[in-house]
């Protein structure tokens, strides 16, 4: 794996799963970024000779085929910096978005053009899967940020509690019903 940051274990199976940060200077749009679950030991997810289950690596790529290791569960936008990562345990929000999982995607430093800058979703489905989508943006306007999120953790009363490491802050997201 390259650059874990984010990790924690699925609220009812206890199995691992974390982020991961794809390698720089191959592009603006590769690799992407993983979402990785490591329900065995011993599991290989190709760094530093495969990116992403299918791109190989410009300088180390011949040494081993993609073939040979686990792909990631799900691709990321590239350059997000994915960080932070939660399963939501609450249940201040609606029932349908227990078990989720929460990513801070702290932001591109070398793309354009940028991505990232915000709070994403994966839902899944008997673990996989299903959806990944913006939860929470509004960090980048256009190509002005003016905030990072760094990681996410459920509160106690259920809501969200997201860190910002541009602004030194601390943000709340509760949910008040519709």
């Amino acid at each position: 794996i390259r650059n874990t940051v984010g990790y924690d274990w699925h609220p009812q199976t206890q199995v691992l799963w974390f982020t991961d940060n794809g390698r720089d200077l191959l592009g603006n749009e590769m690799p992407p970024d993983e979402l990785n679950y490591a329900p065995r030991p011993g599991m290989h997810f190709g760094y530093p000779y495969c990116h992403a289950g299918e791109l190989s690596d410009p300088e180390f790529g011949l040494r081993h085929p993609c073939a040979e290791f686990i792909p990631p569960v799900q691709k990321l936008g590239p350059h997000v910096a994915a960080l932070g990562m939660r399963f939501y345990t609450g249940d201040q929000f609606p029932p349908e978005y227990r078990r989720r999982i929460f990513i801070a995607e702290h932001g591109s430093w070398n793309r354009s053009p940028k991505s990232g800058y915000r709070i994403t979703m994966v839902a899944l489905r008997d673990g996989e899967p299903t959806k990944y989508e913006s939860f929470a943006e509004g960090w980048l306007s256009g190509n002005s940020v003016w905030g990072r999120p760094v990681d996410v953790l459920v509160s106690t009363d259920g809501s969200l509690l997201v860190s910002d490491d541009k602004n030194g802050v601390l943000y709340r997201i509760a949910y008040r019903g519709r």
